[in-house]
């Protein structure tokens, strides 16, 4: 059965960049700007780079969500693609079979597979199976036997499942079903107006109404209604209704840290990435403001750093364990392949016995919850205040 034995391509962070990055990483396929691979810093600002998204939900038999958009999500694979004039070639199909067929094809071309398998259905993401639940994302598949499949997926190093696990996770969702593509190389006489659309669509997202849903949602009215939420008691989606001291709670400030902090990134919530996009645009443009302004959104990130320790803070002892065994946990799988599942469970049974115990008996009174809600409020304002500085600067240098 195909492996690519020379496949060492392990950088990416995000499902929807990384995966095309490690791709064309592996492929040879160079950036005329660097003469290196492209970027997922360039791709991500392509594809609409960096916002802020900030919503609330709870699903019936499920704690509160609070969850926080750091980049574009708003088709940004194919947007990033076809303005980089990228041909994608698409094989899909219902039968695993044929699925199957596809893949050890690709593979036997020399080529890296990219397939969208669902997250809650791979062990290595350590995440409890709930057929409730499913969230199907682009992975790379560069070898596949009768019992292992080789796989690079945001960790750092190689990842593996059986065959069977890979089956059934391409299987998940219908509509995408054992879905595969390759793709050809960008057109790079496309490359600048990609840059320059990408970097509009961020500023946009920021200042104008957004493609769908309601304006408070995003961009800089997102900061300022989150803040509102947290001290006015009163408002209809207000905290002290959404996440009352106890498990929802918990649930509130352990969602919206994971998602500043963990999910498809490393900290910082993108920002960093962002400040990398910006440095390859003022070559790629000729504008040299453009890296001044990357030192701003890395200002920013520094800012998102703090905000997840006010989130978890360190004063508050079962928070900063919480804060703590949730980035172990991280670190362990994007450093330790398949070898620190064992450890990652155990702590997935800690945090789920902390959880049971803030439940029972919540460590702060209601002057404490107050001064822990007025303490995010301070640090969501203040990263509100450097990105409207940084925008401001963003878009009088690309007018």
């Amino acid at each position: 059965m195909p492996k690519l034995n020379d496949y060492q391509q392990f950088n990416g962070r995000h499902w929807g960049t990384g995966t095309v990055h490690n791709f064309y990483t592996y492929r040879g396929v160079k950036a005329p700007h660097t003469g290196q691979p492209y970027s997922e810093a360039l791709l991500m600002g392509v594809s609409g780079g960096i916002v802020m998204g900030y919503f609330v939900f709870a699903y019936e038999g499920y704690d509160p969500q609070a969850r926080i958009l750091t980049r574009n999500t708003f088709d940004p694979w194919d947007t990033y693609l076809s303005r980089l004039g990228v041909a994608q070639h698409i094989q899909h199909t219902s039968k695993p079979e044929k699925g199957l067929a596809n893949l050890l094809d690709t593979l036997e071309e020399g080529i890296p597979a990219i397939v969208w398998t669902d997250m809650f259905s791979l062990p290595y993401n350590a995440i409890p199976p709930d057929e409730q639940m499913w969230a199907m994302m682009p992975i790379l598949v560069y070898g596949h036997d009768d019992d292992v499949v080789w796989i690079a997926d945001r960790a750092r190093v190689p990842l593996t499942v059986t065959p069977t696990e890979l089956a059934a996770a391409r299987a998940r969702v219908k509509k995408d079903k054992f879905r595969l593509v390759t793709l050809n190389p960008p057109d790079e006489e496309k490359l600048a107006t990609a840059v320059t659309q990408g970097i509009w669509d961020c500023i946009n997202l920021y200042t104008e109404k957004p493609p769908k849903g309601s304006k408070n949602n995003f961009g800089f009215a997102a900061y300022q209604h989150w803040a509102d939420m947290l001290v006015k008691p009163k408002a209809k989606r207000s905290w002290a209704k959404e996440f009352p001291p106890g498990a929802a709670l918990y649930a509130g400030l352990t969602s919206a840290f994971h998602d500043i902090h963990i999910f498809g990134k490393d900290g910082h919530a993108e920002r960093d990435m962002y400040a990398n996009f910006l440095d390859e645009a003022s070559l790629i443009l000729g504008k040299p403001a453009l890296k001044s302004i990357a030192q701003q959104f890395r200002a920013s990130a520094d800012a998102w750093d703090d905000l997840g320790l006010a989130l978890l803070p360190d004063e508050i002892p079962l928070l900063q364990e919480t804060h703590r065994l949730m980035l172990q946990s991280h670190r362990l799988f994007l450093e330790k392949r398949n070898e620190g599942l064992e450890e990652r469970v155990k702590i997935n049974g800690r945090l789920a016995a902390i959880k049971s115990q803030i439940t029972a008996d919540f460590p702060l009174n209601e002057a404490g919850v107050q001064a822990l809600h007025e303490n995010i409020r301070t640090h969501i304002l203040a990263i509100h205040d450097v990105e409207q500085k940084a925008i401001a600067a963003l878009k009088d240098t690309m007018a």
